[in-house]
């Protein structure tokens, strides 16, 4: 019978480390709104002693934040935003370096040599251009700090991205997709392109057909991580790009339902990351890499469940059906609101669709919320073919699902 593996580290690997959870729990322990939470909870020695402890929601990492108010020992106390394109923002602290130093140690798809193109969201309180800029600082390589562009740019940024002979660039996959989309368009290549950083999202797989055109030297390199955890683990090009190698510092469990929890075991973490869900599920496995150890195969949200009319839209089953219609590079869930009860669901398709009208009877009858909900008025159920689908302008983040408030 064989054991299934639910923690990322050994026993004796972790143990050094767990000294930095139970100085958490100290800390979590003097936050006054969670009363009793943690009272009886021994300070953890073990794997299973930290596995028996309550996990952290998102809500509760914030309600200690709000308490603590953490501050680096050296350098800068940083603040970022972690969600705002579904739900509310929360906040995430970092100091100066973001903890890159320690992905570094193992970690280093960025070397000397590199022009690295950093195209992540610079604005306001997203992190991520800002992390990348910390990992391109200790590769020692050229940056371009592009940010993000408008429609119109592309064309020009894309030309003089070729002529420096760019041979790195980094994004979410949303934007990365926009720049490759405009490349392939326009009849841009990108020969000296090598490597394709990505943090934000799930890898989607229809970069693979423009990378083909336009870059057709270039690899993927992926982070998974939060704002929250901040990088948790990385991936290779010859790794699945659902998997990744959770780093020393970084313990990963893997919870009751498969969901996947977090625990810092870096001493410099200012979030106080303890058994903290994302919300992700998935499973330690190994990797076909090669690489010795478990690594962690994240499966997909299990809290991307949104409320339409008092049951659950399970938004991501929805969109695996919708983007398994021949034509369909992507779709979105979009509910629109009206004092706080769902008026509409349009379903939002980027390709080609030759009769939304059929896909759009199909998904009545084969979804439950959306037949029981809507069985008064079905025809506000909608699929609807668009140019683009709904992002954060901010962060170039697509989620799968948007909520839109009408007055």
């Amino acid at each position: 019978m064989t054991t299934r593996t639910t923690f990322s580290l050994t026993e004796a690997a972790a143990a050094e480390g767990l000294a930095v959870a139970r100085r958490t729990l100290e800390l979590l322990r003097g936050v006054p709104e969670f009363g009793d939470r943690y009272a009886a909870a021994a300070p953890p020695g073990t794997l299973a002693e930290l596995a028996a402890l309550p996990p952290l929601a998102k809500d509760d990492l914030n309600t200690a934040l709000a308490h603590l108010e953490p501050a680096a020992e050296h350098g800068a106390t940083w603040l970022f935003q972690s969600g705002g394109s579904t739900g509310a923002p929360k906040v995430g602290y970092a100091p100066t370096g973001f903890y890159m130093a320690k992905v570094f140690e193992h970690w280093q798809p960025l070397e000397r040599d590199d022009v690295f193109v950093n195209a992540w969201g610079a604005g306001r309180m997203w992190g991520a251009h800002f992390l990348a800029a910390g990992l391109a600082d200790l590769s020692g390589c050229r940056v371009i700090a592009l940010g993000s562009v408008t429609a119109e740019e592309y064309p020009q940024w894309l030309g003089f991205l070729a002529d420096r002979k760019v041979t790195a660039i980094g994004g979410t996959p949303s934007v990365l997709r926009l720049w490759f989309a405009h490349a392939r368009a326009a009849g841009i290549e990108l020969p000296s392109l090598r490597k394709v950083l990505w943090l934000g999202e799930a890898w989607q797989p229809q970069l693979e057909e423009d990378l083909a055109a336009v870059a057709p030297k270039a690899r993927r390199h992926g982070m998974f991580g939060s704002t929250e955890t901040w990088v948790v683990g990385a991936n290779s090009p010859d790794c699945p790009a659902d998997t990744f190698h959770p780093f020393p510092h970084q313990l990963v469990h893997v919870g009751d339902g498969g969901l996947l929890d977090f625990t810092s075991l870096d001493p410099a973490m200012l979030n106080p990351v303890l058994r903290y869900r994302t919300g992700d599920a998935g499973e330690l496995v190994p990797c076909p890499c090669g690489r010795p150890g478990p690594a962690m195969r994240v499966l997909g949200r299990r809290d991307n469940v949104v409320q339409v009319r008092g049951l659950g839209l399970h938004v991501d089953e929805l969109l695996a059906r919708v983007e398994r219609e021949p034509g369909v590079t992507r779709a979105q869930v979009l509910v629109t609101e009206r004092g706080g009860r769902a008026e509409s669901v349009d379903v939002l398709v980027l390709g080609a669709l030759p009769d939304p009208d059929s896909l759009r009877r199909a998904l009545l009858a084969e979804t439950f919320t959306l037949s029981t909900a809507f069985v008064h008025d079905p025809e506000h159920v909608r699929v609807r073919v668009v140019d683009a689908l709904i992002s954060n302008d901010r962060t170039g983040k697509t989620a799968g699902f948007a909520v839109r408030e009408e007055l």
